[in-house]
């Protein structure tokens, strides 16, 4: 088994390849002066099955011809099976078409991944579950509730018996209650409320109370920032003790930071699968748990 580092890899292939006992290479790239992308694998001795890491952050379109060049390369010299792990994948929002004329972006992406020599695949929190049928190899998509929920359980909150979970929507209702069960409390999804006399948008819970509570809101993405902030400023006018937030993929564009921190937000964390000054959290654990479910390792 090697384990091969892309460029965007951001430290989980050093991690992958620590917990698999696992040769690690990682590839040598540079950008040319005309801005196209370099890609050199410092051996050619890849005939083993191969566990390819590169996540699709921004630079998302640089990375991803990355990730082909890569997986065409190996293929060329000899790799009996590639694993290819996509922390975080990009496109993935536009899984269908919203308006007559659109590319599925997600769609295409995966079919050139497939494409290109991908024999499994793996991915972390994928916008859209669903979206990944399209592929014809074996994949999983692993959720990092887990790491996320015990890092911020470990690191912030102190009284747990007074904590309730929140999804920032109605579609991530299972991530909050995955969420809610490893801390053995309760959970419900935010439902944005306009104010039929002032006109202005709050974000409150459908059912719960939060007076008196502290609040840990669970999300795939975080983009802007703006759901996190309103709900935020909605929870703590409702008496919300203390509001913690957390992320898979910490994108956090537009001062996304500043707006969740200046809304009153205690704390942000997310995983490593984008580098930003929130990216704590590790996922090698989840991904090893992945390889096992392909029966990849034991």
């Amino acid at each position: 088994m090697i384990v091969v580092g892309g460029p965007a890899a951001n430290g989980v292939d050093e991690e992958l390849a620590n917990l698999l006992n696992a040769k690690l290479i990682k590839v040598e790239h540079k950008i040319f002066p005309d801005g196209e992308s370099y890609i050199r694998y410092p051996t050619t001795n890849l005939r083993d099955n191969i566990i390819l890491v590169q996540s699709l952050y921004p630079p998302q379109d640089k990375h991803f011809v990355e990730l082909l060049l890569m997986l065409k390369t190996a293929k060329e010299f000899g790799a009996k099976k590639i694993i290819t792990v996509v922390p975080y994948l990009a496109y993935a929002r536009q899984d269908k078409r919203f308006l007559e004329g659109e590319a599925i972006s997600i769609n295409v992406i995966l079919e050139a991944i497939e494409h290109f020599g991908t024999d499994a695949f793996i991915t972390v929190d994928i916008h859209n579950p669903d979206s990944l049928k399209k592929l014809s190899i074996p994949y999983v998509n692993t959720s990092a509730v887990k790491p996320l929920t015990e890092y911020v359980r470990d690191k912030f909150i102190h009284d747990i018996s007074n904590t309730i979970v929140l999804s920032p929507d109605k579609g991530g209702i299972k991530r909050a209650r995955k969420a809610a069960q490893i801390l053995g409390v309760k959970y419900d999804y935010i439902e944005k409320v306009r104010d039929r006399v002032t006109g202005e948008v709050k974000a409150l819970p459908k059912e719960l109370s939060v007076e008196g509570k502290t609040v840990f809101i669970i999300d795939d993405i975080i983009s802007t920032g703006g759901t996190i902030a309103l709900a935020t400023h909605s929870v703590l006018e409702r008496g919300a003790k203390e509001v913690y937030a957390a992320c898979t993929h910490a994108l956090l564009v537009k001062n996304a930071l500043e707006r969740m921190y200046k809304a009153g937000v205690k704390e942000v964390v997310s995983t490593v699968s984008v580098p930003s000054p929130i990216s704590k959290v590790r996922i090698g654990s989840i991904i090893v748990e992945a390889l096992r479910e392909l029966r990849v390792v034991k």
